[in-house]
């Protein structure tokens, strides 16, 4: 069998995938939503079937943190970002929203952080076993000293979409790469940020290394994620988010794109969009976020976390 997915992903390495713009009354692949469904009681085990996003998620966690600090800085002041970077409620005031939120790694930090978190899935039963999680920590409650509150919902993007709330920060951690129609999973993610606000999102390059660490490694040799989690011809590569935001416009903020300029090789300004690699290391069992250069020369050519912003309303 192994053999065959080999042969398979061979052929799918000379393929490109082009996100597709069509519209889509739903990107929920129910499929995906039944296969992590049936996992969805190991989400809290820590050396289980999602051991891995376990010792990804601080590191998710430090990118959002250190890029609203960059931002802040930029924008308010030396002295603003300084009391955020010190603050242990550095996320506090914001609303976040987080998109398959599975059963709450990172909706769970946020809100320790301070921030408003609202964490949507698909899955009855993933938002069940993070509801049953966060009721077990009264830091969580929406009384928590740090200002933060938690909350899950049980619905998809889209039809979050139709309600008025909007979002200062919006991520989608290792989603995407599991949708139907992606492009229509971005626009909708887009149009639930707040003009100003941000989008992050962790993915997998559609590349060859990517194939063999992701798939014939994690899954089949070393058995650390079950074998189908991940479809190969689904992976997006960063260059392909980028080309999507620089045409995607809001008809809520700015007509302009969110991404109006990038540097030679494709690679965005820092201040509109970013990507940054993550690598895992086997012999210390820890990712590590690459930097923005290391990035540029093949460190995103797997893991990887995509930050964007959404133009200001004119």
């Amino acid at each position: 069998m192994f053999s065959t997915v080999v042969r398979r992903a061979s052929r799918l390495t000379q393929c490109t995938r082009f996100i597709q713009t069509n519209a889509a009354t739903s990107t929920v692949n129910a499929a995906e939503i039944a296969h992590f469904s049936r996992l969805s009681s190991q989400w809290w085990d820590e050396n289980g079937e999602f051991a891995l996003l376990h010792r990804m998620n601080p590191v998710r966690v430090q990118y959002i943190r250190e890029k609203l600090i960059e931002i802040a800085h930029e924008e308010k002041g030396e002295d603003v970002a300084r009391e955020m970077e010190q603050r242990r409620d550095s996320f506090r005031g914001m609303n976040m929203l987080d998109v398959g939120c599975g059963g709450g790694l990172l909706s769970e930090s946020l809100a320790r952080l301070g921030a408003r978190t609202l964490g949507i899935d698909a899955s009855e039963s993933n938002i069940h076993i993070a509801s049953m999680h966060a009721d077990a920590d009264p830091l969580l409650s929406s009384a928590s000293q740090s200002g933060g509150s938690l909350r899950y919902q049980n619905t998809s993007a889209e039809e979050l979409l139709k309600e008025p709330e909007r979002f200062d920060v919006v991520s989608s951690m290792e989603v995407i790469e599991h949708v139907d129609n992606p492009a229509a999973f971005l626009a909708t993610c887009a149009e639930l940020v707040k003009p100003g606000g941000h989008l992050f999102l962790s993915t997998i390059a559609r590349t060859p290394l990517a194939f063999l660490l992701t798939i014939a490694a994690a899954e089949y040799v070393m058995r650390k994620v079950a074998i189908g989690t991940h479809t190969y011809s689904k992976f997006i590569n960063p260059s392909e988010l980028v080309s999507f935001f620089q045409t995607y416009s809001s008809p809520s903020a700015s007509a302009r794109p969110w991404i109006t300029r990038t540097y030679v090789g494709g690679h965005p300004t820092r201040t509109e969009a970013e990507v940054r690699g993550l690598i895992y290391e086997p012999w210390s069992g820890n990712w590590v976020l690459m930097s923005r250069s290391a990035s540029q020369w093949g460190a995103a050519e797997c893991n990887y976390l995509f930050w964007v912003r959404k133009p200001l309303a004119s």
